[in-house]
């Protein structure tokens, strides 16, 4: 007999808003559902009604004040026991400009009223001494969050193995079980003849595109300053096509520092979800720095393995083993922008290499981040005996 859980997922953000968390928390509760369980989601105002897919959205958390959650509380108290609340936690997500000290509060009281908390950390919290005085005093709060939060939960989920480092200490020595939950690809898979439109639209024949897909922060924008010119002055055949919102800005820039290469840097702005698979795919090698390394929290880089595209990117603090232990990634030192011009030039040589890249990026994907490996491993634990819940 199929075990159906009662789940209560309760995220900052959820479509149409956009967002990392809120593409995630829509894969994760759709598959919830797909699986047979109910599902209920927890979310700030939404500017439309989104489509449910069998989804029941709750809308309700307002500004995540203390009078907005004893709102839901209340309505949460209308489910029959035992309610399961799936917190997706960043600290910058719930409000009071990212110290929701309170709502912290809250998810421990829910607990001591015998709900079960699960706790994912997409982000554990800001650094200390890192900036402004203001950001040093956030950080603390910060820490004074994950204690209370850790107090509650009867399992945290980290996206990446060093956020339980992270967060360990703060669970003060009680036993409260990690789990590392691998963030998937929240992109769809496109089909061919989409897939061979976009690339028509930017790519005459003979052309090769390298891609980069992310949000281009500061730091990213600086390497794919230096690493794109010098890979598109060694292939000339290539063009490059940035996705995302901000690559039209750093498009502007570099056909600034470079004229002659502006006429093969192109940029396609923010994009709608649906599409942005057939963007991904027509691309022959995705060019992805990240300055703290690639994990597996990065959803770009999910995205790339997922459709098969062959990937150039960096090693840094955050990158676990497995990167460079199946190859699925061609990996360079963050530090050596010019180093990952050339080995993406090389992949763009060798049409053999990147099919074989691209064929242990896809292996990977498939066995170990994939949405079912996800949804699978929640069932799983939300069937074991939960553990208790401190006193302090």
């Amino acid at each position: 007999m199929t075990v159906v859980t009662n789940w209560h997922l309760i995220t900052s953000e959820y479509p149409p808003r956009v967002g990392g968390v809120s593409d995630y928390s829509q894969l994760v509760a759709e598959g919830l559902v797909k699986a047979g369980d109910d599902v209920h989601v927890w979310c700030p105002p939404l500017p439309h009604v989104a489509v449910s897919n069998g989804v029941h959205i709750h809308p309700e958390l307002g500004r995540m004040t203390g009078k907005d959650l004893r709102s839901v509380g209340r309505l949460l108290d209308r489910f029959a026991s035992p309610r399961r609340l799936l917190v997706q936690w960043v600290p910058h997500g719930f409000g009071c400009r990212s110290m929701n000290l309170a709502f912290c509060i809250w998810i421990r009281r829910r607990a001591r009223r015998g709900d079960q908390i699960d706790v994912m950390v997409h982000e554990p919290y800001l650094a200390f001494w890192d900036g402004s005085l203001r950001q040093t005093a956030a950080a603390a709060v910060h820490r004074l969050m994950t204690i209370v939060l850790a107090s509650a939960a009867s399992r945290i989920w980290v996206a990446i193995p060093m956020w339980e480092r992270r967060w360990r200490p703060y669970a003060l020595g009680r036993g409260v079980a990690f789990e590392w939950l691998p963030i998937p690809s929240t992109l769809s898979v496109p089909t061919a003849d989409g897939v061979r439109a976009v690339r028509e639209q930017y790519a005459r024949a003979g052309t090769q595109i390298v891609g980069h897909l992310g949000t281009y922060g500061p730091a990213v924008v600086e390497l794919l300053r230096e690493a794109l010119p010098a890979l598109l002055s060694a292939s000339p055949s290539t063009v490059a096509l940035l996705l995302g919102q901000g690559g039209e800005a750093l498009r502007a820039r570099l056909a600034a520092d470079h004229p002659r290469l502006a006429a093969r840097v192109l940029a396609t702005g923010s994009l709608p979800h649906k599409d942005l698979a057939r963007y991904v795919a027509c691309c022959d090698l995705l060019l992805q720095p990240y300055p703290d390394g690639v994990s597996t929290r990065r959803t770009s880089a999910m995205a790339g393995l997922a459709l098969g595209v062959p990937i150039v990117t960096t090693t840094g603090h955050l990158t676990e083993p497995l990167w460079a232990e199946t190859g699925a990634v061609v990996l360079v030192d963050v530090k050596n922008p010019e180093t990952m011009a050339q080995e993406a030039s090389r992949l763009l040589a060798d049409v053999s290499a990147r099919r074989q890249l691209s064929a242990r990026g896809r292996e990977m994907y498939e066995r170990q981040f994939h949405l079912r490996h996800t949804i699978a491993a929640l069932r799983r634990a939300a069937l074991e005996p939960a553990a208790c819940v401190s006193q302090f």
